[in-house]
């Protein structure tokens, strides 16, 4: 008898495990209304972009409508002035991995949107803008568009995170592989002490194939495939980059004097020898002996066409030197 209720415990129990493991195969409503009004920015909106600043746009507009409150996904998709967002120039998720109802876009990233629909630097145009909602492979446009006025301020919308200069006026000549890096000091600007000859020259992202090429024009930097010509003898300059002004600065180093602070004089030269280096192969230095001990202060004075710059340590003590 015991076996019997055993047994007929299990067969209940496993009715009871297959009944609730039973899948509900109702099929996925993936019918909804899409969006039907945008609520900001108005149309025609105007901003001026600071990409360098932590500014910001709101894009807000009506949730979708669905059937069975199933999730919904946002994104708003970016075109050109005219456009029909058949080929949209930029598609970015709403606020929440694309859930939310809004966007809150950077003035650095309207910015790079704003470059690919065309719009160039320290220019004004517009921007066409909707909200595309999906559920699941359903995707619907929203039933209104509206335009955005951006103005551009000068500058690159990508810096380049390297930047080589090369050709026949270079330290590296015409070799691309060869091209002379330049140092980074921050984001978007690049500088390098280097010597100039008669030639041409250009600055590129890689130092291989494929690399964006950029040229000066007026002291502005510009991309694509022109050259900068150099005339007359080598000479030693500091250049400077910036992309996100789009301006460049140039030096003449004629030398660098070792500068001992102590003494109020300049006691030696360091010339320029190849790849960014000055170099003296000996200075005699002789601290000065005050009474409480030897002054080991000394900067350098560097020569320029402009006059002369002084350069110390940026470091408020440093080590004393030894020998």
């Amino acid at each position: 008898m015991r076996k019997i209720m055993k047994l007929a415990g299990g067969l209940l129990l496993a009715m009871i495990i297959t009944s609730s493991c039973k899948k509900d195969n109702k099929p996925l409503d993936l019918n909804f209304t899409p969006v039907g009004t945008l609520a900001t920015p108005n149309d025609n909106a105007d901003v001026k972009l600071d990409p360098t600043s932590s500014a910001s746009v709101l894009f807000k507009w009506d949730a979708a409508q669905t059937n069975d409150g199933g999730v919904i996904l946002y994104e708003i998709a970016f075109d050109k002035e005219g456009g029909d967002f058949s080929k949209p120039v930029a598609k970015v998720l709403s606020d929440g991995a694309g859930i939310q109802p809004q966007l809150t876009i950077s003035h650095k990233d309207l910015n790079k949107i704003a470059s690919a629909a065309g719009i160039a630097s320290l220019s004004t145009g517009k921007l066409k803008w909707t909200v595309i909602a999906s559920k699941g492979i359903n995707a619907k446009p929203a039933s209104v568009a509206r335009s955005l006025q951006l103005e551009r301020p000068a500058g690159f919308a990508e810096n380049p995170t390297e930047l080589y200069i090369t050709g026949s006026a270079t330290e590296g000549g015409s070799d691309l592989s060869k091209a002379v890096k330049l140092k980074k000091v921050e984001d978007g600007v690049f500088e390098i002490y280097t010597s100039l000859k008669a030639g041409d020259y250009y600055l590129t992202d890689k130092n291989s194939d494929g690399g964006k090429r950029y040229y000066i024009d007026n002291g502005i930097i510009k991309e694509g495939t022109n050259t900068v010509t150099v005339t007359g003898d080598a000479k030693t300059y500091r250049l400077n980059y910036d992309f996100t002004s789009a301006t460049t600065k140039s030096m003449q180093i004629q030398s660098i004097g070792l500068y001992m602070s102590a003494y109020g004089t300049e006691i030696g030269t360091l010339n320029y020898i190849g790849n960014g280096v000055f170099e003296a192969p000996k200075i005699a230095v002789e601290f000065y002996q005050f009474s409480w001990g030897r002054d080991e202060r000394y900067k350098f004075i560097l020569h320029t066409a402009a006059g002369l710059e002084y350069q110390g340590s940026t470091n408020a003590n440093n080590v004393a030197p030894a020998g």
